[in-house]
């Protein structure tokens, strides 16, 4: 197959045209290639947002720390939240390749004028918490992520590669501990239950963002306003498909994986249809996910002021890194 053109080498006449042109063959496009401002602005807050979430995304399952039931479960949740916060760097830095400083992005995320996923709004009751999560979150991550690693920008698609290696780690681990959850006692089982009870919506809804199409007859554009932008992503090669085929892809995974385990997901209208080929499930239409944003809030605001006041309380050890740093460029710079 003929290799697409370069994307740097546009002509002044047209560089929006053979920018598409060079996405639509499956070009990468590298930090240092010209680019639209569009294209520029959707990856920077596509990248921040998914950053945020990972760090915040720590929160619910390191409150667990402390409780694990045992050195083995310990070791494996403070391996899981450590990677979060890896990922988190590694988002970062795919975001500052754009032009932007990760300091900027904190501070935007710590004033509310970026956001992390809604689904880490939610609080984690119990130690069965940190299964459902790392089942059915990192599990929709990993179906949402993975083509990202086919992604038009070149650094996001790299850090990509690693982030999904590790999630797909971290949903074995989930389904592992709600596997001996079920397989414990009757409590254990209930406790692991009503914990999908809790994520499946948030999951099944939040992980992969509104409804591409209206729902119910309604409007398109009322009922999907996203749907424009997410169009503009697929033909800009960002993404690869709609948030709802992703979601068809989650379910069809969950759902033999819940019955091995003798869990049920809370979601009465799902059955295999034959037809289809797939599960049939309760459509995510807008109003379901308002549902799952919470009305409540409270969890939302604490996490933000939990990594507010993280993030004021290491402030001497960046300076001091900054320092440091500094101070090698200009012993360098003498012996050089």
């Amino acid at each position: 197959m003929t290799a697409p053109p370069a994307v740097s080498a546009v002509s002044e006449d047209g560089p929006s045209a053979h920018f598409d042109a060079f996405v639509a063959a499956g070009g990468t496009v590298e930090p240092r290639d010209w680019m639209p401002d569009g294209y520029r602005r959707m990856l920077v807050r596509q990248i921040a947002q998914h950053a945020h979430s990972e760090i915040i995304g720590m929160q619910p399952e390191g409150a667990w720390l402390t409780r694990a039931p045992s050195l083995h479960r310990k070791s494996v949740l403070i391996a899981k939240v450590q990677d979060e916060a890896g990922h988190g760097l590694y988002l970062y830095s795919a975001a500052e390749t754009l032009g932007v400083d990760r300091a900027d992005l904190l501070d935007a995320l710590h004033r509310g004028q970026q956001r992390a996923s809604a689904t880490f709004n939610h609080p984690a009751l119990t130690w069965a918490d940190t299964g459902a999560i790392a089942w059915l979150t990192d599990g929709a991550a990993v179906i949402n992520q993975a083509p990202l690693c086919r992604t038009s920008y070149g650094p996001y698609a790299r850090a990509m590669r690693r982030v999904c290696q590790e999630e797909a780690f971290h949903v074995r681990q989930g389904y592992d501990l709600m596997r001996a959850l079920c397989e414990g006692t009757p409590e254990q089982k209930e406790m692991a239950q009503d914990a999908v009870n809790r994520w499946w919506l948030p999951a099944v809804a939040l992980m992969f963002g509104p409804p591409d199409t209206a729902q119910g007859g309604a409007d398109a554009r009322t009922a999907a306003p996203g749907a424009a932008v997410s169009r503009r992503a697929r033909a800009w090669g960002i993404k690869h498909h709609t948030n709802d085929e992703l979601r068809q892809r989650f379910v069809d995974s969950c759902v033999p994986q819940a019955e091995r385990i003798g869990l049920t997901l809370p979601d009465p209208a799902i059955r295999w249809n034959e037809e289809r080929g797939h599960y049939d499930f309760t459509p995510v239409d807008w109003d379901t996910y308002r549902r799952a944003l919470g009305d409540d809030t409270h969890w939302a605001r604490q996490r933000i002021a939990r990594r507010r006041a993280a993030h004021e309380d290491g402030a001497w050890v960046r300076e001091a890194a900054a320092a440091y740093a500094a101070r090698s460029d200009e012993t360098e710079g003498r012996t050089g």
